[in-house]
């Protein structure tokens, strides 16, 4: 799925051109607006993944509407490019100060644009997957105190036959005491000498077979089921 970018520009050439080339060479999907009221309507039924606006403008111009972006949580990283004719360096230190993401002066080269454009879409992506990352640490780090704490007290945890029988593969036994240990896939791996990538999907079969979604879940059908040492 192509990027999506919002044009918003008062100049009629500008609005045909630019997306022609950045929807032609870059594959991006481009909306077009006239002014900043405008945008600020069209942001309301669909957030773009990038926008690209000019700074001279009647009624609002790009440094309001900048403001306004920002002053949005929803918007508020949301990556902009300034395209305008002020190209003086104090221009340029409003635009930053302003927040923008990036200072390109008219007349500018299209494809300089594009690689701005890619640039920013790349950097933005980045972010959010170290994000998720960290999310993701984090709730591995609550599952591993979880188990833990499971652990200690697994000598008052009552045994009986699980419900079906489960018949495991050699290594998915190996990982399933190790998680039971409540060691994270990385130390797994290492243990077990193999990629983290083939822990995860062993451990999604011990979910699967053993119809648990977390660590914490499987460790503990593990343990009142007497699959684990």
């Amino acid at each position: 799925m192509s990027a999506q970018l919002l044009l918003v520009d008062d100049e009629p050439g500008i609005r045909e051109s630019v997306p022609a080339y950045l929807e032609e060479v870059g594959g991006f999907t481009v909306d077009v607006a006239s002014n900043a009221n405008d945008a600020w309507q069209m942001l309301q039924q669909k957030t773009p993944d990038l926008v690209i606006t000019d700074i001279m403008m009647p009624q609002v111009d790009g440094y309001q509407f900048l403001k306004k972006l920002r002053e949005d949580p929803r918007f508020k990283s949301l990556p902009v490019i300034f395209l305008t004719a002020r190209g003086m360096t104090t221009d340029r230190i409003q635009g930053y100060q302003a927040g923008c993401d990036a200072y390109l002066s008219k007349p500018f080269d299209t494809d300089e644009l594009v690689a701005i454009v890619e640039n920013l879409l790349e950097r933005r992506a980045t972010t959010a997957q170290e994000t998720a990352g960290t999310a993701d640490l984090g709730n591995i780090e609550k599952e591993l105190t979880a188990i833990r704490e499971m652990l200690a007290q697994r000598g008052n945890i009552s045994q009986t036959p699980p419900p079906i029988r489960i018949d495991f593969t050699p290594r998915e036994q190996s990982v399933l005491d190790l998680v039971a240990q409540g060691l994270m896939n990385k130390e797994i791996a290492r243990r077990l000498e193999t990629s983290v990538r083939n822990v995860e999907k062993y451990v999604s079969r011990l979910f699967s077979k053993t119809g648990t979604n977390s660590r914490t879940e499987l460790v503990r059908y593990a343990l009142e089921h007497g699959l684990t040492q």
